[in-house]
C-alpha cells in the first residue's frame, strides 16, 4: 500500500473538512499547516517517506494562502536535494463562489509539484453538468486537475455539501489507485 500524505492549510475549517476526505479516500495521513504557515520536522520527514503528496489549500485572492505559500517557499530545501522527485502529486482547494479563481491555486500546486519533479493526477471524473445535474452531485464544480469545493462565507464546515465531500474522498481515491500502480 501506498505511503500517502496530505498536506494542508485551512484558514476557517472548511479545506480541513475537504482534507480529511481526500486522506479518508487516499487511506492517508493529514499534516496541517499551521496559521503561522509551519510544519515540524517529523512532518518534513513524512512527507519525504510518502509516495504520494496531495496538496490543499483555500483560494484566498486568487491563489493558496499565504500559510500554504510559506510551506511551499520551505520545500526548495527538499527540492535541493530532489527528496520528491517522482513521487505522486495531487492538489485540491475551496472557495466561497463557484468560480473564485480556484483554478489559479491548482495551477500553483501544480506548478510546485513540477519544479519538485512529481508526476501529477488529476481527479478523473467527468463533471455534473447535464440539466438534470444537482448541486450536490459528485464534480458538481466540474474540475479535472485537482478537486474543487465551493462553500458559501456565511457557512459552517459543518454546512459543506456532502457531494463536495463525496467528490474529495473519491479524488483520494484516486490517487491512492495511481499511486499504488507506481510502488507496485
Amino acid at each position: 500500500m501506498a505511503k500517502i500524505v496530505v498536506v494542508y492549510h485551512s484558514g476557517y475549517g472548511h479545506t480541513k473538512k475537504q482534507a480529511e476526505a481526500v486522506a479518508q479516500g487516499a487511506g492517508g495521513a493529514l499534516i496541517a499547516i499551521d496559521a503561522e504557515g509551519n510544519i515540524t520536522d517529523t512532518d518534513w520527514t513524512a512527507l519525504e517517506a510518502a509516495d504520494a503528496i496531495i496538496f490543499g489549500s483555500p483560494t484566498y485572492m486568487g491563489c493558496v494562502s499565504w500559510q500554504f505559500k510559506k510551506f511551499a517557499d520551505a520545500s526548495s530545501k527538499p527540492w535541493f536535494t530532489q527528496k520528491w522527485k517522482n513521487k505522486i502529486a495531487a492538489g485540491f482547494t475551496n472557495s466561497a463562489t463557484m468560480n473564485g479563481d480556484k483554478l489559479s491555486t491548482l495551477h500553483y500546486q501544480f506548478t510546485l509539484a513540477m519544479q519538485h519533479g512529481m508526476v501529477w493526477v488529476g481527479t478523473g471524473m467527468m463533471p455534473s453538468n447535464s440539466k438534470a445535474a444537482q448541486r450536490n452531485d459528485v464534480n458538481y464544480v466540474g474540475s479535472f486537475c485537482g478537486a474543487m469545493m465551493q462553500t458559501p462565507s456565511d457557512a459552517s464546515p459543518d454546512e459543506v455539501l456532502p457531494g463536495d465531500v463525496e467528490t474529495a474522498r473519491l479524488f483520494g481515491q484516486r490517487v491512492a489507485e495511481i499511486a499504488a500502480r507506481f510502488i507496485a
